[in-house]
């Protein structure tokens, strides 16, 4: 693998190691209806349902607590990363503006598999100032974007809210000091996760994870089969309350569920 630092100091990794995956089903486009299927589970839940085909630790994969919903009302997002870096604690380079890279960044939302989530490393720590605000925000949007993800701060967080425009950072802060984004569509870190252009991420009031693509659409199929194991012990605990007898048996078929689970997406892998 051959690295480079750019003049920010960001790393970007211009080459990458071949990966141990089914190319064929990793390169099968995701469609909007797995999309779709994917958005009616709470991020939580697809943790959960990724862990049966043990693709990766499960201590891995998704971003870590200090990055949370600013909207936690909203129901889930789904879509593909639109990666950049951000800066704010200095000036930009000379002859460049503080907006010059957003033209760059949409430009590029066309080359995703579905629809953008931008994602910004800010390399300031702590952060100097807010990522992104109202008109940001709306850009993206109307550029087809369905949420922003950053590991710094956000601001005018009522106007964004108004929008629909679901976003998750580190903090909030009212100013936006000298904002520039460095580099576009390159591997960030956020939330302790390395994330890559066009990375599929699903993120909620809980917080965000990634969905490796080649299981997305298993993902998918399998979901609600997860959730109904899971609603045997929920039912249990509901109709007989404290039964400890109840309590065991609905366990003991929850976890036969899911074992079988494990045992249906092992056979598609």
């Amino acid at each position: 693998m051959k690295d480079i630092v750019n003049q920010e100091g960001a790393l970007i990794i211009k080459e990458l190691e071949p990966l141990n995956f089914d190319l064929e089903n990793t390169m099968r486009p995701i469609s909007p209806e797995t999309l779709a299927k994917l958005r009616s589970f709470d991020t939580p839940t697809i943790c959960n349902v990724i862990e049966l085909f043990n693709i990766r630790p499960r201590n891995t994969g998704f971003l870590d607590g200090r990055i949370r919903a600013c909207f936690p009302e909203m129901p889930p997002m789904v879509g593909f990363a639109a990666t950049a870096t951000f800066r704010s604690s200095a000036p930009p380079p000379p002859n460049s503006s503080v907006y010059d890279n957003i033209e760059v960044q949409v430009s590029r939302f066309g080359e995703l598999s579905g629809p953008p989530v931008v994602v910004f490393q800010d390399l300031d720590d702590p952060a100097a100032a807010a990522t992104f605000g109202e008109i940001m925000c709306t850009t993206y949007q109307v550029f087809g974007a369905v949420g922003l993800i950053t590991s710094g701060a956000g601001r005018d967080l009522d106007q964004v809210r108004r929008i629909g425009f679901p976003v998750f950072t580190g903090g909030t802060i009212c100013a936006h000091g000298y904002c520039h984004t460095p580099d576009v569509h390159i591997p960030v870190r956020v939330g302790g996760v390395m994330i890559y252009p066009d990375d599929l991420l699903h993120g909620d009031v809980n917080g965000v994870t990634t969905i490796p693509k080649e299981i997305a659409c298993e993902v998918a199929e399998v979901g609600d089969a997860y959730v109904a194991a899971e609603m045997v012990i929920l039912n249990a605990l509901r109709e007989f309350g404290p039964d400890l007898k109840k309590l065991q048996d609905a366990r003991r078929e929850a976890k036969r569920q899911m074992e079988a689970l494990s045992k249906q997406v092992a056979k598609k892998s």
